[in-house]
């Protein structure tokens, strides 16, 4: 059914991790309908390598037992992605030898785009999102779609695709925004969420200063999303700002929303600490639909 040739991956294709889990199937009824928008093909990864620091040895037996459980389960994933997208060309790869983070990190080099639930069979209940969704998150070096429960029981779509701006270095988030409604045929929202200037205690920030900076916060949205407006003239196009928490802003906006597109800056060469940054960390918790991460250079 599934196609498991040593051939190299398909560049522009969409690859989703999968392991079985409800939230990985969830995650793969996206990816195939991204997939399917895209006119590429869909990827299907499983990790299934022993543990490094196992204290029983690795009998070759072992080692096929796994691989087989894993095509198993690659089977029956495949045969779900064909019944949601009949004609869909579905690719499947086992690893052995790698992690399910850093099999997928590895994919996203090439990939249009790549999709993980929010947590896998390793993930305790109530968990939000699990290690190797948040790894991966970390790490991803092309844009990153994770989906979570919002996803339960087949959500309606609402018709509008969302990105939350933050700064001038957002640009390739509101481009990605443009072309996902674009090949959904939804409205785009952009939503400048910025922090309202703090003042000590109870202070309150003069009328003038608070004015001054919420017509800076207009001025930044309507200087990045003209010209990108531009290049798609078919997506209607709404823009606009709210100052407060910015986490707090985007998951409260994200309940309007099909999918939240932001942007997450990485450093380079950098491996130590959350880069996420704490905003994005709270969308991907919190968020009431998927979130797509874009990776950005750090200015």
């Amino acid at each position: 059914m599934n196609d498991r040739s040593e051939a190299p991956a398909a560049e522009g294709r969409v690859v989703v991790g999968v392991d079985g889990s409800e939230p990985s199937l969830r995650a793969l009824d996206m990816a195939a309908e991204e997939a399917d928008r895209r006119g590429v093909a869909l990827e299907m990864v499983i990790s299934a390598g022993w543990p490094r620091r196992s204290r029983v040895p690795v009998l070759e037996a072992d080692t096929e037992r796994i691989r087989s459980a894993a095509a198993a389960v690659l089977d029956a994933a495949g045969q779900r992605a064909h019944e949601r997208v009949p004609g869909l060309r579905v690719m499947a790869q086992v690893h052995t030898e790698a992690l399910a983070a850093d099999t997928l990190v590895k994919a996203s080099r090439s990939a249009a785009l790549t999709v993980v639930g929010t947590r896998g069979h390793g993930g305790f209940s109530g968990l939000l999102i699990g290690s190797v969704s948040l790894r991966v998150a970390t790490h991803c070096e092309g844009p990153l779609m994770v989906v979570g429960d919002s996803r339960k029981g087949g959500a309606t779509d609402r018709g509008t695709v969302m990105v939350g701006m933050h700064s001038e270095s957002d640009e390739a988030a509101l481009r990605f925004g443009f072309e996902e409604a674009g090949r959904r045929g939804s409205s785009l929202r952009v939503l400048h969420a910025w922090h309202h200037p703090r003042m000590p205690g109870r202070l309150q920030l003069p009328p003038s200063e608070a004015e001054q900076a919420r017509s800076a916060a207009s001025e930044l949205v309507r200087k990045l999303v003209e010209p990108v407006r531009k290049d798609h003239p078919g997506v209607q196009v709404s823009a606009d700002e709210q100052g407060g928490s910015p986490a707090a802003t985007l998951i409260e906006a994200s309940r309007a929303a099909d999918v939240l597109v932001i942007a997450v800056h990485r450093r380079p060469h950098r491996r130590l600490g959350l880069q996420l940054g704490t905003v994005a960390h709270a969308v991907l918790h919190h968020a009431h639909c998927p979130v797509v991460l874009v990776p950005t250079p750090a200015g």
